[in-house]
C-alpha cells in the first residue's frame, strides 16, 4: 500500500463520484472525460491496494474500503480548504487569525466594542468568535480548537490558565405588574415559589441555578428553556415566568418590554467572566496582543466605574 500516491484531484473526484452514484456523472462534475475519470480511481485502488467502488447497473455504490476513504477524504478536503482560505488572508496581509469561543454573556455585553477597537488598531488580525456554553469552550481550550475562551466562573478548568476579564451582576427579571416587582432587592430562595424561564441544559446560567436551588433544598420551577436572553426575556413579557439574567446584557430589552430587574442578595450572583487559554507561553503574538486588549478594556472600565 502506497498511500503517498493519493492525490487531492483523485480524492476530489472520488468524492464526487460517490455523492453523484456514477463515475461519468463525477466525472462530468470533476470536468473529467469518463476514461481519464476510470484511470484515476483504478490508481486510487492500485494505490490503497483494495476495491473502492462496486459498480452495479444502475452506478456504483461505495465498499467498505471506499467508505473508509470517504470519510478521510473529506477532512483532508476540509482541511485543504481551510488552508487555503487561510493563505489567502496572509496574501492579502493578514498576519494572523484568533480562534476565540465565549459565552453569551461576554458576547452580549463586552466583547462586541473591545473586539471593534482591537480590530480597528490591528486591521491585520481577524477574529472567529464562535458562541458556546461555558463547558464547551473550556473544552475546545483543552483540546485545541479554540486559542482563547471567555467563560464565567466556577466553571471546572483544570489545566487552562485563566485570567480576569470583566464582572457581572445577576437579576431577576420580571413583569411589572409581578408580586415581586416592587421590591428593591431579593433573594433567590423566595423566587423560587414562582415558575423560571431558562437557558438550555449545559449553560452555565441555567446549570448554576438549578445547583444553587438544590442547595437550598428546593425545587427549581422550569417552565421552558430557550436558547437567548432576547427569547427569555420575550417568554418572560408573555408572562411564562421570571428569569434570571446580566443585568448589563439586557438592560436595554428589560426597558422596552416595560419589564421590571431586581437585584439578588446572593453572592453567587455577582459573577467573573475569564479569560482561559491552554498555555500563555505557547500562544502566538496575535493572541497575545487580544489579550493583553482584553484586559486593558477590563481596566479602563473598572476605572470609569
Amino acid at each position: 500500500m502506497n498511500l503517498h500516491r493519493l492525490d487531492l484531484v483523485s480524492l476530489s473526484l472520488f468524492s464526487l463520484i460517490v455523492r453523484a452514484g456514477s463515475i461519468s456523472k463525477g466525472a462530468a462534475l470533476a470536468n473529467l472525460a469518463v476514461g481519464a475519470a476510470s484511470k484515476r480511481i483504478s490508481d486510487l485502488e492500485g494505490a490503497v491496494g483494495a476495491s473502492l467502488l462496486e459498480r452495479h447497473s444502475r452506478g456504483v455504490t461505495r465498499s467498505v474500503a471506499g467508505q473508509a476513504l470517504y470519510d478521510h477524504a473529506q477532512r483532508i478536503l476540509h482541511d485543504v480548504d481551510r488552508l487555503a482560505a487561510d493563505l489567502s488572508d496572509y496574501a492579502s496581509g493578514m498576519v494572523g487569525i484568533v480562534r476565540l469561543w465565549a459565552n453569551t454573556s461576554a458576547i452580549t455585553q463586552f466583547l462586541p466594542s473591545d473586539i471593534a477597537s482591537f480590530t480597528e488598531a490591528n486591521p491585520g488580525i481577524r477574529i472567529e468568535l464562535e458562541e458556546q456554553n461555558s463547558r464547551d469552550i473550556v473544552l475546545a481550550l483543552l483540546d485545541g480548537r479554540a486559542d482563547l475562551g471567555i467563560f464565567a466562573d466556577r466553571t471546572p478548568a483544570l489545566g487552562i490558565h485563566l485570567t480576569n476579564y470583566h464582572a457581572d451582576r445577576l437579576v431577576l427579571v420580571m413583569p411589572r405588574s409581578h408580586p415581586l416587582a416592587a421590591r428593591r432587592s431579593i433573594a433567590f430562595e423566595e423566587a423560587l415559589e414562582y415558575d423560571f424561564v431558562s437557558l438550555s441544559k449545559g449553560t452555565s446560567l441555567a446549570e448554576r441555578m438549578q445547583m444553587e436551588a438544590e442547595a437550598l433544598g428546593r425545587h427549581l420551577k422550569l417552565r421552558i428553556r430557550v436558547r437567548s436572553f432576547d427569547a427569555m426575556l420575550q417568554m418572560v413579557a408573555a408572562g411564562m415566568g421570571v428569569a434570571v439574567l446580566p443585568s448589563l446584557a439586557v438592560h436595554a430589552l428589560v426597558r422596552s418590554l416595560n419589564l421590571r430587574q431586581v437585584p439578588l442578595k446572593d453572592a453567587w450572583t455577582e459573577r467573573q467572566l475569564l479569560i482561559g487559554m491552554r498555555d500563555p507561553n505557547a500562544v502566538s503574538r496575535h493572541v497575545r496582543l487580544l489579550v493583553d486588549h482584553l484586559c486593558k478594556t477590563q481596566s479602563s472600565r473598572s476605572t470609569s466605574n
